[in-house]
């Protein structure tokens, strides 16, 4: 049985957490765009989150600790086994070969799945800009990486102790306004956050992407949670995506969807917390 080790474990901040684990199957298989699930042990759920690197036979992932399974992984550190970690899964980021102009817009915790996306795009020969942004300079993640990875790179925070004072969208409305040739842009962060900056780009029909993972549970389309209207018609967001195309998705939808199971997820985290002061170990 393959052993699923963490090689490195880190916070970015006070609820974002790295890691890079040793799982090579994965690792030699990932694309951009794609996710893994990961199962930290035997009594908790699976969670998806998005591969953000792959170094050898290890993968990056960041998470923010704000449920009951991705609390208990920010507990883990260098040297624990997780479970399982099953992937890649989804399909990969549609990358053209050749001189494009792509925009990458990551939004908290979301700007942990750009750099694999940048340097991907970076290496089908396309120039690449980013956009970065969170709520605080203390919350900003993988600035160095985007730094190297992009031609050019704008930051942004909401309360301007950094960088840019605003939202990710005002760089993004500034690069379509002054003309540039732009053929394609992603965008990956909150839900709201997706749906408002997908607007800028729609009077320019720029083509643009979201990742809808955040809606996923089971990962592989046997569960059906994480159905999404897009076109007008059913989606996987697990198996035909995660990303779709921003200005065909019924964001109203997917955000009640996304709110779906809000009073079972409280209460789960209220039972973690006050009868498991950790349930974390290593599987054998």
């Amino acid at each position: 049985m393959e052993e699923y080790t963490i090689i490195q474990a880190q916070a970015l901040s006070d609820a974002v957490f790295e890691m890079w684990i040793h799982a090579p199957q994965v690792a030699r298989n990932a694309k951009a765009g794609q996710f893994c699930i990961i199962h930290p042990d035997g009594a908790g759920e699976r969670v998806p989150l998005t591969i953000s690197g792959t170094e050898g036979d290890n993968i990056r992932i960041a998470f923010m600790a704000i449920g009951t399974t991705t609390k208990l992984l920010s507990t883990l550190k260098a040297g624990d086994v997780l479970r399982d970690v099953v992937g890649p899964l989804g399909c990969p980021s549609e990358i053209s070969e050749g001189n494009e102009t792509v925009v990458i817009v990551g939004g908290g915790v979301g700007v942990a799945c750009t750099p694999i996306l940048a340097e991907a795009a970076k290496k089908a020969g396309n120039y690449v800009i980013g956009i970065i942004g969170a709520r605080t300079k203390d919350l900003l993640i993988f600035e160095d990486d985007m730094k190297e990875l992009c031609d050019e790179l704008y930051v942004t925070t909401d309360d301007g102790s950094y960088g840019i004072k605003g939202f990710a969208s005002g760089p993004l409305k500034d690069l379509c306004e002054s003309g540039r040739k732009i053929d394609k842009v992603w965008i990956i962060g909150p839900g709201m956050m997706m749906k408002v900056t997908s607007e800028v780009t729609r009077p320019y029909n720029i083509k643009t992407f979201v990742s809808l993972n955040p809606v996923m549970v089971d990962g592989t389309g046997m569960c059906g949670s994480c159905r999404v209207t897009v076109g007008g018609e059913m989606k996987f967001a697990c198996v035909d995506g995660p990303e779709f195309d921003a200005h065909i998705v019924d964001w109203d939808d997917l955000m009640a969807r996304q709110r779906m199971y809000m009073a079972e997820e409280k209460q789960s985290l209220e039972y973690h917390e006050e009868h498991h002061e950790c349930r974390c170990r290593k599987v054998n």
